[in-house]
């Protein structure tokens, strides 16, 4: 077991992770900070249900181990909008895009590296940047409008 002190933020809030170094990220914010909006999927980093930011990327919290994560910032979904008013957040609550909303919170946070970079992304833009995000509902064309939505309501 590799124990280890770190510092790091998650949501702008200061945390100290004291703890076996081969954890995973997933397991600190669920487990010991409580934020259960980032969820466990397939544990291998394929479905993209974890989908956390890490210094402002997109990364499968199931696969990251905390021994990576000094000094990092984290941001999970609910650190993405203080009230959950996000354009995102917004625009899949508008067009009703969660079905069962288990993959929804590692939807939103990918989606959301995209518009940070591409204010006004095209279809394909969406697709390169939402492969291998699964939704067992195949909600997939509602997402899409959502992003597109999104977009277009933060310009």
């Amino acid at each position: 077991m590799n124990t280890l002190p770190l510092a790091l933020t998650v949501n702008g809030v200061a945390r100290t992770f004291a703890g076996d170094g081969d954890t995973p990220l997933l397991w600190f914010l669920r487990d010991e900070l409580a934020l259960t909006g980032t969820k466990y999927g397939c544990g291998i980093a394929q479905c993209g249900v974890c989908t956390v930011h890490v210094n402002g990327a997109p990364v499968r919290a199931c696969q990251r181990r905390m021994s990576t994560l000094a000094g990092a910032t984290i941001t999970t979904i609910e650190g993405l909008h203080p009230t959950g008013d996000h354009p995102l957040q917004q625009a899949w609550r508008a067009m009703d895009v969660p079905q069962c909303g288990f993959c929804q919170s590692g939807q939103i946070m990918q989606a959301a590296t995209l518009l940070a970079r591409t204010k006004t992304p095209t279809d394909a833009d969406i697709d390169a940047t939402m492969n291998g995000h699964l939704c067992r509902c195949g909600t997939y064309p509602r997402i899409r409008a959502a992003i597109t939505s999104a977009a277009e309501h933060a310009k």
